[in-house]
């Protein structure tokens, strides 16, 4: 990402994210927006589930989703609830994670969103607030190393063949 503003409103970049991953089963952890209405009305066979920003309730906490979605989400608790929060939907709850929000507003910093391995995708600006969105992609988070193959091996040969 850029330091510059995105050209696009926080509700086309939402919009654009759930056209991509189609995701059978969204967890909303926030404030509905537009485009996650219009999103479920041209896909009525996925299951959508929301909940306040807090804890998990048991029910949700138990599930696994494809998507997870913060909207207006961190501004409204403590950063140590939010940090477990997001930690917690993003190693057991979700394989992809997005978050929009307003970093003055909750008190973050982009190097926290960083430390949870999120990637910072678009800024917005409308007035004086900004908008940041970052993103969660488990199958994007590490790449293969180029290292990791048989010819870096002191025996080739034995590559994948035995486990001790």
């Amino acid at each position: 990402m850029t330091d510059g503003f995105s050209q696009r409103t926080p509700q086309q970049a939402l919009a654009a994210l759930l056209d991509r991953f189609a995701p059978q089963r969204l967890l909303l952890v926030g404030t509905r927006f537009p485009a996650l209405e219009a999103f479920a009305q041209a896909h009525p066979q996925a299951t959508l589930e929301t909940c306040e920003p807090g804890p998990l309730p048991p029910a949700l906490a138990a599930q696994r989703f494809d998507l997870a979605l913060l909207v207006d989400c961190l501004e409204h608790l403590p950063k140590r609830s939010g940090l477990e929060l997001l930690g917690g939907i993003r190693n057991l709850n979700a394989s992809r994670v997005a978050v929009l929000a307003d970093l003055a507003a909750s008190g973050w910093q982009d190097t926290d969103f960083f430390a949870l391995a999120l990637s910072a995708s678009e800024k917005f600006r409308r007035d004086e607030q900004v908008l940041s969105l970052f993103t969660y992609d488990l199958h994007d988070y590490k790449q293969v190393p180029d290292w990791l193959n048989a010819r870096f091996w002191a025996n080739p040969e034995n590559f994948g063949k035995y486990w001790w």
